[in-house]
């Protein structure tokens, strides 16, 4: 069957033809052309797109397999969504080590773009907390990879965008946790310099943190937003726990994103605290998860969908670098409600193509302007090139290949293990 495809950015799309994997024991099915791994589709550009070809989707491979509540060792295959693993894991008292900010993503697309979270100063990439995982190729091998047996396959596939072949199940360690509560403390700072100096005095005593900006402020107010740190809480119970839902029932032709809304719901959200620093016991769903409560979120950018950018800029002259992103950001107008700003850690990701390195990581969501969006991104790619930095292959629509193989210089060590009947849309795009 051939469908119209796209990934959550809803942008760009392909015509691919999609053939469900519910059988982890089963052979691959036969396809012409090339092939790829298909999750929950929560990549935001074409990393999870194959336009002419087929996706492997792997959400009927659901299944958990076996965990140790002793040890918190799970196996489960690999279409199980973080969502399902914190539904039975949180009230046996233990939670992911690593998760991004959504848990709408299968265990496979977390591997095969080994996401990082709001402790990467602590627990460095997904792949880290990884015991190991089966891969079956298209050739009907299978091998069984991990850190120390196999472990050339276990640094390509981890972060090398589903191109090695399918994972089909793997294994996991997870953490303890007393409940599903966190204790969080938010500082409001006025400049970057402010976040630097709140990021630096947190990486000890605070196993997450993250800021928001507000990326359409100028002037004396750039660079301003709140710092947000938080632990897990030691008590089990908390306030009630948020139930409630909301959902974007439509598509609306054009972004509801614009100049005169953002400005001002982050100048509402930047003043919504009123003192320096607050206190609060949070729920674990909206502190990493606040866009999960908005069913269909990615259509407040409208029919013409959204560019996420995501860059990473090393640390000796983040101050500087960020504040001449931030500046092109917010002199073009355009932007999104959740800018998102933290340090990585010095922690080593142990995939070929692993995003995180030191350094400070911005990340937002831009409206799909046609040209002048892609002008912007290119403006802001020259600035992030110049500082030796780098772009998340996960959420891009429309990086360089020269850019990208500046960003990735060991792009080429991950051609030996590639599926020869593989693909998708951004490898072409950067490679070819």
């Amino acid at each position: 069957m051939t469908v119209k495809g796209q990934s959550w950015g809803r942008y760009p799309r392909a015509d691919q033809r999609l053939i469900a994997l519910t059988d982890r024991h089963a052979p691959l099915p036969s396809f012409e052309g090339s092939a790829l791994p298909h999750g929950n589709g929560r990549s935001y550009g074409d990393s999870c797109l194959n336009h002419d070809g087929t996706l492997l989707h792997t959400r009927g491979l659901d299944r958990l397999i076996a965990f140790d509540p002793a040890t918190g060792v799970l196996r489960c295959e690999a279409g199980v969504l973080l969502a399902d693993i914190l539904d039975f894991a949180v009230a046996q008292g233990w939670f992911l080590p690593v998760t991004p900010g959504t848990k709408f993503v299968t265990v496979g697309g977390a591997i095969a773009n080994d996401v990082h979270g709001k402790n990467h100063h602590v627990a460095g990439c997904f792949s880290e907390w990884v015991n190991g995982f089966e891969l079956l190729r298209s050739d009907g091998s299978r091998r069984w990879c991990s850190p120390s047996e196999n472990a050339d396959w276990f640094a390509a596939t981890a972060g090398g965008l589903g191109l090695t072949g399918v994972i089909t199940w793997a294994e996991l360690r997870l953490r303890r946790v007393r409940g599903a509560w966190m204790n969080v403390e938010t500082h409001r700072f006025s400049r970057l310099r402010e976040f630097l100096q709140l990021s630096a005095a947190s990486e000890s005593d605070y196993e997450y943190t993250v800021a928001w900006i507000d990326c359409a402020a100028r002037g004396d107010r750039l660079g301003r937003g709140h710092f947000i740190r938080a632990n897990h809480a030691p008590a089990g119970d908390g306030p009630a726990r948020p139930r409630r839902r909301l959902a974007v029932p439509v598509t609306p032709p054009v972004s509801l994103i614009n100049s005169l809304s953002l400005r001002a719901f982050n100048t509402l959200y930047y003043h919504r605290q009123r003192g320096r620093v607050a206190h609060a016991l949070t729920h674990y769903e909206p502190y990493f998860y606040p866009l999960d409560s908005i069913g269909d979120w990615n259509r407040i950018y409208g029919r013409r969908g959204f560019l996420q950018y995501q860059c990473v800029v090393p640390p000796e002259d983040a101050e500087h670098t960020l504040t001449d992103l931030i500046e092109q950001i917010a002199d073009s107008g355009t932007g999104s409600f959740l800018a998102v700003l933290k340090m990585f850690g010095q922690r080593r990701s142990a995939g070929i193509l692993s995003f995180p390195r030191p350094g400070a990581t911005l990340a937002l969501d831009f409206p799909n302007d046609g040209h002048a969006t892609f002008e912007l991104l290119e403006r802001l790619d020259d600035v992030v090139a110049a500082a030796g930095g780098a772009v998340y292959p996960a959420k891009d629509a429309r990086m360089r290949a020269d850019r990208f193989r500046a960003y990735f210089p060991a792009w080429e060590t991950l051609r030996p293990y590639l599926d020869p009947r593989f693909s998708s849309g951004f490898w072409r795009r950067v490679t070819e």
